[in-house]
């Protein structure tokens, strides 16, 4: 899901040359259109990613988008993070990366997260607890590991 905000249309273009499909919508504006977009992607067999932390913050704290998807697609769901050995840090909200040249990077992915269709709200906020608790483990151990990227415990993966 791609924010709707003029930054999210040069995202949403890079998505979309990457093969993928922006949907576009965020926690702020066009939510529900958005989700129902994820929703059509998945019935479709495509997977589908948020940004977490939404348009506009906090920094890294996960929006309830992937826990309501979760249990009404009864597909399960995941957090994600990719560190980067070597980047430029722009001065945003969110402090995005760009990975300079020869940068290595570490993909750490957590266990998948299975959401009842019945989940009632004090559910949904406990899932939405391990989400975030899973978001931060994987960001922790990949912050920590990136720089031993292409050694033997983290031999390089070329295509």
């Amino acid at each position: 899901m791609v924010s709707r905000s003029f930054d999210g249309e040069y995202i949403a273009r890079t998505i979309e040359k990457l093969g993928f499909a922006a949907v576009r919508g965020s926690s702020s504006r066009g939510g529900a259109q958005g989700l129902l977009g994820m929703r059509r992607q998945l019935e479709l067999g495509n997977s589908v990613a948020f940004t977490i932390d939404g348009p506009r913050g906090p920094k890294d704290v996960a929006k309830p988008g992937p826990v309501l998807l979760a249990r009404t697609s009864g597909l399960p769901m995941a957090a994600f993070y990719v560190a980067l050995s070597d980047a430029w840090v722009l001065k945003t909200w969110d402090a995005t990366m760009i990975p300079k040249p020869f940068a290595k990077a570490l993909v750490r992915v957590s266990a998948k997260l299975r959401v009842p269709a019945q989940a009632d709200e004090a559910e949904m906020a406990r899932f939405h607890g391990q989400l975030q608790a899973a978001l931060e483990r994987v960001t922790k151990f990949a912050e920590e590991h990136v720089a031993r990227v292409g050694s033997a415990e983290f031999p390089a993966i070329e295509n």
